[in-house]
């Protein structure tokens, strides 16, 4: 089962996006977004929200719940 970070890497890889720019999204900088997709940090519940709504998946599918 993948992890949440692989999850966030592979939906923003199969939407050709860079990390800056999804970092850019959530108002962040790309360090802190390259440290959720490492697993080096927990990602905060707000930048969960809004990256469930930018994909339009659920928390479950990226939390790898479902």
């Amino acid at each position: 089962m993948k992890t949440y970070n692989e999850r966030l890497r592979e939906l923003r890889e199969d939407r050709d996006l860079s990390q800056a720019e999804v970092a850019e999204i959530l108002k962040t900088t790309q360090q802190v977004y390259s440290r959720y997709e490492n697993g080096i940090n927990q990602i905060p519940i707000h930048h969960l929200i809004t990256l469930c709504k930018f994909y339009k998946v659920s928390a479950d599918y990226i939390l790898g719940l479902k």
